[in-house]
């Protein structure tokens, strides 16, 4: 039977998954008076923090009619006991005067060290998502750890970046360019292949002998992929990675699209121009959408954008320079950009007004995913209805939002949980394309 364990939750911890009290099994979870103060302080904000901690409110709330949360309440069949530990708890335990206990992180450690002491035979650990409160807690000898659950993967170099380079027989690639139907199945993989992953096929005889192709499923042979290019808008890949991309967003049976790469790799400005192909593209019959949404998170996502004389746009503005740049450089001019703009052909949308809302015959565009919650991510693609197509882009390197990071943020889940279904695609950029100077910085700053 294992060891029964003591957990003390920070505030990030809460702020992050509201369900996290329920998450750590026949453990007991202390939560100091602190953290409830510091809750309450987030609980009128309108972005997923500000749910959490409404969430967890509740939550203990309807503990507080089975029990005491100050003697302890047994959160269920199977799991410990929750109690909310007081000031009075800190005070008494053994703590340096290096730091002092005005500071609400410091209570929480002090709690931390209390607990410690009053269980000796068990293992008294801190969860925070805050680094230096988990150093400092080192430094006094409580043991502490990150808050994993929320995460997509357990490193960011396991993350699914939509791409395999598999060795088959010199012939296979003759009969594919030949246009044989070629299966999965007639040559050996070592990994698995997921549905819309990108294969470089190289010769194990000659490896500059190679063929790209698109793996959709067991049944259905590999597809070519041509070079192809985004013509209205003179918009040609540079790469692979740029051209599998093309082909996933010019393909209507992909519904969900994410993009992954650093600063200037390309994946905006691909995202944008397949938006304008197919909606205000020359051949009429291929416009498959009546508009082009785009946006960026607010960051924090959900903060009002304020009672400042202007429209929801001009508001916007600053936050969608990046989206604007790209509109110019395609479409030459400020005045079409504005024109379609006022047609309602091109939309800038404000993910804060988003919840409610069903987007029907649309290409929308999400730049900066990486900064979304898991939460926020579903909230915005629950809103997709029929005829949509979603582009995810972002650099999960390039995060500003303290409660995600590499592993936890929105765009990391939608790519791990979507790879598995015919609907979605993804591919990460490896190579820079803005400038020879760009793609230097983000290799060596």
């Amino acid at each position: 039977m294992p060891v029964k364990k003591n957990y003390i939750l920070d505030t990030s911890v809460c702020l992050t998954d509201a369900d996290a009290i329920n998450k750590f099994d026949n453990n007991d979870i202390f939560l100091p008076l602190k953290v409830l103060e510091e809750i309450d302080k987030h609980k009128k904000r309108q972005d997923s923090v500000g749910i959490n901690a409404r969430k967890i409110i509740r939550t203990l709330d309807e503990l507080r009619a089975t029990g005491s949360l100050q003697k302890g309440v047994r959160l269920g069949k199977g799991k410990g006991i929750l109690k909310v530990m007081t000031y009075e708890d800190a005070e008494n335990a053994d703590f340096p005067e290096d730091l002092t206990k005005s500071v609400p992180d410091h209570i929480i450690i002090a709690t931390g060290l209390y607990i410690s002491a009053q269980y000796p035979r068990r293992k008294t650990i801190l969860i925070s998502n805050d680094i230096n409160m988990r150093v400092i807690c080192d430094s006094l000898g409580l043991m502490s750890q990150d808050y994993t659950s929320e995460e997509a993967v357990h490193s960011s170099d396991e993350l699914y970046d939509g791409f395999s380079n598999i060795l088959v027989d010199d012939q296979l690639i003759d009969l594919f360019y030949a246009d044989e139907k070629i299966y999965l199945d007639e040559f050996d993989c070592t990994e698995p292949i997921f549905p819309n992953q990108y294969l470089l096929l190289t010769s194990n005889s000659n490896p500059k002998k190679t063929c790209l192709a698109r793996f959709t499923d067991d049944q259905s042979p590999l597809k070519k992929i041509y070079n192809g290019s985004i013509p209205d808008w003179n918009i040609k890949p540079r790469n692979k990675e740029q051209n599998f991309a093309i082909d996933m967003l010019l393909n209507p049976d992909i519904k969900l699209v994410s993009l992954i790469g650093r600063a200037g790799s390309g994946k905006t400005l691909c995202a944008i121009a397949a938006g304008l192909q197919q909606t205000i593209g020359m051949d009429k019959s291929k416009n498959i959408y009546s508009r082009l949404i785009v946006s960026r998170p607010v960051q924090p996502m959900g903060k009002d954008i304020g009672f400042l004389p202007g429209t929801m746009e001009e508001k916007m503005l600053p936050w969608l320079m990046p989206i604007q740049d790209n509109l110019k450089y395609l479409m030459g001019d400020k005045t079409s950009l504005e024109l379609y703009m006022e047609k309602g052909k091109i939309e800038i949308e404000a993910l804060t007004y988003i919840r409610g809302r069903s987007i029907s015959d649309a290409f929308v565009i999400i730049d900066e995913a990486q900064n979304l919650t898991r939460h926020e991510i579903k909230t915005i693609i629950t809103r997709i209805g029929e005829n949509t197509k979603i582009i995810l882009t972002g650099d999960i390197e390039q995060i500003d939002n303290i409660y995600v990071n590499e592993t936890s943020n929105g765009l990391a889940h939608a790519v791990e949980n979507f790879k598995e279904y015919k609907i979605a695609g993804h591919i990460t950029f490896r190579k820079g394309e803005r400038s020879e100077l760009a793609t230097l910085a983000s290799k060596v700053l």
